[in-house]
């Protein structure tokens, strides 16, 4: 593959951005993609809370790598290739558990939960010093690290350390954790599925303010004809570039958050636990944070497919490609770990209702994207995607698309080979903006 396609992918202006549908449809963007996005990036695998005793452990396919992420004896977590170095068999074929050691079931090798060979059928046939370099241990990954709980492994060895990388987006993935004096963990099971849309699709879906009242227009008629689901807050709020293609919007909502917002549906009950709640995240982080935590919601892409969508609950969500029009998608809820049984309940039934694949909005925006995908089949009569909305305001609202504009710059300064050098802006530098009207 030459270093720059064979096409211009993006058409921008000083009052329009546009998108070539050609980066939805051909297999050889696809294939850059994984190339240069996916083996080149910080990618979600998992959540701390997941790994809470010595032999905790989850298989998970990410980037076309099947990895193995356990918790040793000494407490510390690591992430494997999941592939016998003797031959290459699967060595964990369970999804997740709690395992003393891990026996590849084709010669019987055995590994520890730092990945080190502790056995192997036959090993007076091996010479004496066999595995000294470490030959016949797992393969760790190239790099691994933990920020704010959320594990994420690299495949690029040369890769500018987590935290620089996470840039702006920091701040938000440091306020998701601070929800809870007792930490946040993942909830037991996830949501598993596929849409037969390109991935970066669901990108700009899981950041676009502009869709809900026409493309969710059922879920918010239910909301208003259930009894005290709704409040008087107004729907506004802002979208923020994070830098290296991280990106959020933040803004009030008139339904309830079991973090800290009350609706009457919640109940008197419900009323006087979250005012406690609130209390306390005053007490703790002060008014103006607290505020925040409580009464706003974050929909927050780390480039390129993490989506935290913290709103009724907090939705982590990944997802790859597996062709240029089908992607398949993975969910996780997180939440308060002393959350009561009260709020728990109200958040499992907002994690299944309003996103999850079965509830009312997730089969609308597949529905929408799946529309999107078919219309892309006129990319050659109708080849641009348009993505200008709010580029002339000083601070874009949260239905503006600046944040679409962060994900799709960083997307192609990768894909041609334009990063700049360092890789990374930092955590104080200013967020991008596409143009500033004084």
């Amino acid at each position: 593959m030459s270093d720059k396609l064979d096409i211009k992918l993006i058409d921008r202006g000083d009052e329009h951005f546009r998108v070539s549908r050609e980066a939805f449809v051909r297999e050889d963007v696809m294939d850059a993609e994984y190339a240069r996005i996916f083996d080149k990036c910080w990618l979600y695998v998992g959540h701390e809370s997941e790994f809470k005793k010595p032999g905790d452990f989850v298989a998970r396919t990410v980037a076309r790598r099947n990895l193995l992420v356990t918790k040793n004896n000494e407490g510390e977590i690591g992430a494997f290739f999941n592939t016998c170095p003797h031959r290459g068999a699967t060595v964990c074929r369970e999804p997740r558990g709690n395992a003393k050691n891990f026996q590849c079931f084709y010669h019987g090798w055995v590994f520890g939960c730092d990945g080190k060979l502790k056995s192997q059928p036959g090993k007076e046939s091996y010479c004496e010093d066999f595995n000294a370099e470490g030959r016949g241990n797992l393969m760790p990954v190239p790099r691994f690290a933990i920020y704010a709980g959320f594990c994420f492994v690299s495949y690029d060895a040369d890769i500018v350390p987590l935290e620089d990388y996470l840039a702006g987006a920091r701040e938000y993935l440091d306020l998701v954790s601070k929800y809870s004096e007792a930490g946040m963990g993942v909830n037991e099971g996830m949501q598993e599925y596929a849409i037969r849309a390109n991935w970066k699709l669901l990108v700009e879906n899981s950041i676009d303010g502009y869709h809900a009242v026409s493309t969710h227009a059922t879920y918010l008629d239910y909301l208003k004809n259930t009894n005290g689901s709704l409040s008087s807050t107004k729907l506004e709020g802002i979208s923020r570039d994070l830098g290296n293609g991280h990106a959020v919007l933040e803004y009030a909502a008139p339904w309830g958050r079991p973090i800290a917002s009350w609706v009457p549906l919640f109940g008197e009950d419900g009323k006087g636990e979250i005012e406690a709640i609130h209390a306390r995240l005053v007490e703790l982080h002060g008014q103006e944070m607290a505020d925040r935590m409580a009464f706003k919601n974050r929909n927050i892409l780390i480039f390129p497919n993490l989506v935290i969508n913290d709103i009724m609950a907090i939705t982590v969500r990944t997802f790859y490609p597996q062709s240029p029009d089908y992607m398949l998608i993975n969910g996780w809820s997180l939440a308060p770990n002393e959350e009561s049984e009260w709020a728990r309940k109200y958040r499992l039934s907002n994690f299944l209702e309003f996103l999850g694949p079965g509830g009312f909005a997730t089969p609308d925006d597949v529905e929408a994207l799946e529309s999107c995908q078919n219309g892309f089949k006129n990319h050659r009569q109708v080849p641009w995607s348009d993505i200008s909305k709010g580029m002339s305001k000083d601070v874009p609202s949260y239905d503006d698309e600046l944040q679409m504009r962060a994900f799709w710059s960083r997307w192609n300064q990768h894909i041609n080979g334009l990063l700049p050098e360092p890789a990374t802006r930092g955590a104080d530098a200013a967020p991008a903006t596409d143009r500033v009207v004084a």
